[in-house]
């Protein structure tokens, strides 16, 4: 489905699944990745009765690239706002890394949340500057592109030792685009990670972290248990800034949680939802 945004006329693609009177949860992924990040979370929310929506953030995947090259948090989190208010019950938003401080600042700084509940996967309003700075340098390795999938496929491993290595190809399809020179690149706007563009952390955590204390809507962090972007310390810091929020440790995953354990991500996701339906 697409969803059209208000202020610059940019489309966004989404995926939509489960009963149409469902609770809706949408799945916003992090930076450099694309909807399809969340193919399995969607089809076990859907199974169990949730509305459940994945989509392509601005400059990602099947949606529309910002025609002023502007990935600001201001512009990303009014998105998720535009999202959420596309259903007519609010959802619960669920955000990895670059897609959960969108979905942070969109539930807490309007003056009425948006959400019915925040979960956040793998990112808090401190991060470690080493790991965040090791994505960002992954997203610039190849500004060229590959030659081949088994190229890219290379490149990715080498980035994810601790995931089994797939045995073909052809689910890079998703995160590459085939280029009219025959060559790959990700399925991003490389404008994304521009000095404008690119989040600061030490700029940006009081912000967050002010999002943080405003919250009013039930909240999960679910943190990988080897991650080297959210530290203990900076779990225990976010959860100290919310009251009655909770946690979920994931053995096993790093930074990409559902992506490493995503049966154990569902689980958890499941029973934090179950809790606050009613």
């Amino acid at each position: 489905m697409l969803i059209e945004l208000p202020g610059d006329g940019v489309t966004l693609r989404a995926d939509l699944e489960g009963p149409p009177d469902g609770v809706p949860i949408v799945f916003l992924h992090g930076g450099g990745q694309t909807r399809g990040a969340w193919r399995e979370a969607v089809e076990a929310m859907a199974a169990r009765g949730l509305r459940a929506m994945s989509v392509d953030l601005r400059g990602h995947g099947d949606s529309d690239w910002a025609p002023d090259g502007d990935y600001r948090m201001e512009r990303m989190s009014n998105d998720v706002r535009a999202v959420a208010g596309s259903f007519s019950q609010k959802p619960f938003l669920v955000g990895a890394s670059l897609g959960g401080w969108s979905a942070l600042l969109a539930a807490a700084e309007a003056p009425v949340s948006p959400a019915r509940g925040l979960i956040l996967v793998d990112i808090v309003p401190r991060v470690e500057v080493e790991g965040a700075d090791a994505v960002i340098h992954f997203m610039r390795s190849a500004p060229n592109g590959f030659a081949t999938l088994e190229e890219a496929s290379e490149v990715i491993s080498a980035y994810l030792p601790h995931r089994k290595r797939p045995t073909g190809t052809q689910g890079l399809k998703r995160n590459l685009r085939h280029g009219p020179d025959g060559r790959w690149r990700w399925h991003w706007d490389p404008r994304i990670i521009d000095d404008r563009n690119r989040v600061l952390p030490h700029l940006m955590t009081p912000r967050f972290e002010a999002a943080a204390r405003a919250l009013s809507v039930p909240t999960l962090l679910v943190r990988g248990g080897s991650s080297k972007v959210v530290s203990l310390e900076g779990a225990r810091e976010f959860l100290a800034l919310v009251p009655g929020a909770e946690m979920v440790d994931v053995a096993g995953s790093d930074h990409m949680v559902a992506g490493d354990q995503n049966d154990a991500f569902n689980v958890a996701i499941l029973a934090f939802v179950s809790r606050h339906l009613t």
